[in-house]
């Protein structure tokens, strides 16, 4: 009996989230710009009008990817569009003071094309108002698109554009080749992570290291320090423990 090979490819691997998409014409160009490079997945996140896949500026747009746009989801949060996603990198112009490391759409591209057990999504805002910090600073890196410093403005589908592109020539290239030294565990899934962080949190508040009244800057702080790192699931179980324990001792 053979065993069913695994798809590597970064093409199956790569999702392209819209957050709160306010013209019906942008996620149709979306879908025709991913299209174009070889991508299918897309997810909308509480687009600002309804039956946004079949607006007939969408379809539209989308030029002869009608195919990638009917097939985009349409879902009530980031956390059911970053579903089975255990990398998620927010592309957004504006560096934030607890943003997570920042890539160029280059160094991303590399990244992830080079290991195959990366299920990445790239998240895109708002096209006046772009993402939100909490979105921001939930995501492994912020993606940085260098441009004119006099004239940065990138609309959705162009942004889109220059990241599928990358991510294509990485993947046909195979460029940044993952290490065969040491060992490597699981990813954590982002769902993971953000659970891991309630908990540790809750740990935080029971040892009155953090004053739930008063949170300052202390979370989004540690995630930007957790962001930093690729956390897999066995070490995120470990974190996950010592919680436990701190809240079963204070108890």
């Amino acid at each position: 009996m053979n065993t069913p090979e695994i798809n590597t490819s970064v093409f199956k691997r790569l999702r392209f989230v819209l957050v709160e998409t306010s013209r019906a014409g942008n996620i149709g160009a979306v879908a025709r710009a991913i299209k174009t490079m070889g991508f299918t997945d897309l997810v909308l996140v509480n687009p600002r009008f309804p039956d946004a896949v079949a607006d007939p500026e969408a379809v539209a747009f989308a030029s002869g990817a009608q195919d990638v746009l009917a097939g985009a989801r349409i879902v009530g949060s980031i956390g059911e569009a970053l579903e089975g996603c255990n990398f998620a990198a927010a592309v957004s112009a504006r560096l934030r003071e607890f943003s997570p490391p920042v890539l160029s759409p280059r160094e991303f591209a590399g990244h992830v094309a080079g290991q195959g057990e990366l299920s990445a999504a790239l998240i895109f805002g708002n096209e006046r108002f772009g993402l939100p910090n909490q979105i921001v600073e939930q995501c492994n890196v912020l993606i940085n698109i260098p441009a004119n410093p006099d004239y940065s403005s990138l609309n959705l589908a162009q942004a889109a554009q220059v990241l599928a592109y990358e991510c294509r020539v990485a993947g046909e290239t195979g460029e940044a080749a993952p290490s065969a030294i040491g060992f490597h565990g699981d990813a954590a899934s982002l769902d993971q992570i953000e659970g891991m962080y309630a908990h540790l949190e809750q740990a935080l508040v029971a040892i009155d290291f953090l004053d739930a009244d008063n949170p300052k800057k202390l979370m989004p702080r540690l995630k930007r320090l957790f962001s930093r790192t690729q956390l897999e699931t066995e070490e995120v179980n470990i974190l996950r423990g010592i919680a436990r324990h701190i809240i079963k001792a204070r108890a």
